[in-house]
């Protein structure tokens, strides 16, 4: 069983993974996933723990992950493959043509670990809540997560599902808001404010949890509460608080770098300041 101190140095790596991801294309999305890497690192090696070689797109027997905000795909590719899907190697192919690991994560690929593609902003949830119907059909006792970012709920699909999941009591889901307060454009607030997410999220009758996301300690701790939550009648959402960029002090909740890559010094500039764990690709 991994320690916080090793699933933090693991989150470490996959951060450096991210920079050089997007470096090395010239091209990607750096903000988002060194925000959400936390949670990525805990969902796979602590709290799903899925096993890479029997990867089947169908999922049976064991929990899912989403990544509703596709743009976050560096995070996502890192900790794939950091937790055995493929070779590290491989990450250094990210946005390369012809690749598997495209800017946005897409099934036609044939990439381990992918489910969906995603990139249009808003469809997430609804497939997670597809997945998780499917599973209380088949009499199917795992859990199905999905990642979406605050920007992305002014889609306005997200509510229609959020009022359908909880209308049909899909209560083996757990969906997380990457709360960090900013989209490519600027603050949420001035893009077009939301108001108090935990207050509609109550109104649609989900149970809330609310956590710091750059914590890893409380990034656990608060997955396992909303595991003890599922079966109880309602879906469950966690609302996250992040940083845009945590890890790197120039980036940090800079909407700027939303999707935007790093030149050769800034990349030397970050990476000075994330550990090598595990050992780059």
């Amino acid at each position: 069983m991994l320690s916080i101190q090793e699933l933090e140095k693991i989150a470490s790596q996959v951060r450096r993974d991210i920079i050089r991801m997007v470096h090395g294309a010239s091209s990607g999305h750096p903000g988002g996933p060194l925000g959400s890497a936390d949670l990525l690192v805990a969902l796979y090696f602590k709290i799903m723990k899925p096993d890479p070689e029997k990867f089947t797109m169908d999922g049976t027997a064991e929990d899912l992950f989403f990544l509703s905000n596709g743009h976050l795909s560096a995070g996502w590719y890192s900790v794939l493959a950091r937790y055995g899907y493929f070779e590290a190697g491989e990450l250094a192919t990210f946005r390369k043509m012809g690749a598997r690991l495209q800017g946005h994560p897409a099934t036609a690929e044939g990439l381990p670990g992918i489910r969906m593609s995603s990139g249009s902003l808003g469809q997430g949830l609804s497939v997670s809540i597809g997945a998780a119907l499917a599973k209380k059909m088949n009499h199917d006792e795992h859990l199905v997560y999905c990642l979406m970012g605050d920007g992305e709920l002014q889609e306005g699909q997200n509510w229609e599902a959020l009022m359908f999941a909880a209308g049909k009591r899909v209560d083996n889901l757990v969906a997380v808001v990457d709360y960090n307060g900013v989209q490519i454009d600027g603050p949420n607030d001035k893009v077009l404010p939301m108001g108090d997410l935990q207050a509609k999220f109550e109104a649609f009758d989900w149970h809330v949890l609310t956590m710091y996301g750059n914590d890893m300690t409380e990034v656990v701790e608060t997955l396992k509460k909303a595991q003890w939550f599922t079966g109880q009648g309602k879906p469950v959402m966690i609302l996250m608080t992040t940083h845009m960029g945590n890890g790197v002090d120039f980036m940090l909740d800079n909407h700027e770098w939303h999707g935007v890559f790093p030149n050769d010094e800034q990349t030397k500039e970050a990476l000075a300041q994330l550990e090598e764990t595990i050992g780059d690709y």
